[in-house]
């Protein structure tokens, strides 16, 4: 087991040598290239087109809404990966053997493929008798999978909530309605009223 003091000196060597590459690249590259500054190498380069307009263009807030949406369900929707490796391990482990353990007709082959299921599931200490794959370790092997189901889709249930919620909201239209919006009731001063020529600013 490495020390933290080594492994901080592991770190600083990479982060060392990445930065010594670049440098060197980048002083290599300043030595050798040509030097040859003309009116077309100062401009300002977009994909090779003349530049039209100014750089300050006011983009639709919709791109970044989308992105935003995208990145929360994306990042959300990658936990699925690691339960659905150890439902799938559960399950088999659940269901006994596989069929050319069976086939064989060894207890030693079918506890062996039972212990390596375990540490794959991360139990280390697994018991290495043929007793191993009785009915007991099924059960509990169903029960877990049954578990870990549940848990998946009450947390797929939230991931259900909050794309109702961003849909209800029009986030995923493109151009919203202008009619889905409550009209705002528009407060106006007060008309002065006028006076009439008998009467004084006073008496009014």
């Amino acid at each position: 087991m490495a020390t933290p003091t080594a492994i901080a000196a592991y770190v600083a060597l990479f982060a060392l040598t990445g930065f010594l590459f670049l440098f060197a690249n980048l002083v290599l590259g300043w030595l050798v290239r040509p030097r040859l500054p003309n009116v077309e190498k100062l401009e300002v380069y977009e994909c090779g087109e003349p530049t039209i307009g100014s750089s300050f263009v006011q983009f639709d807030l919709r791109f970044y809404v989308v992105a935003l949406l995208f990145i929360i369900f994306d990042v959300e929707v990658a936990f699925f990966f690691p339960w659905a490796a150890v439902y799938g391990k559960v399950t088999q482990l659940a269901a006994g053997p596989p069929a050319a353990v069976v086939a064989s007709d060894t207890t030693d082959g079918a506890a062996t493929a039972t212990v390596a299921r375990l540490r794959e599931l991360g139990v280390v200490e697994s018991p290495a008798s043929p007793a191993a794959d009785g009915p007991e370790l099924r059960a509990a092997a169903e029960k877990l999978a049954l578990t870990s189901f549940a848990d998946i889709g009450a947390f797929f249930g939230v991931l259900l909530v909050g794309f109702a919620y961003v849909w209800k909201r029009g986030d995923l239209d493109w151009v919203r309605a202008l009619t889905r919006e409550r009209p705002q009731p528009v407060h106006r001063p007060p008309v002065p009223r006028a006076l009439e020529p008998s009467q004084s600013i006073l008496s009014a």
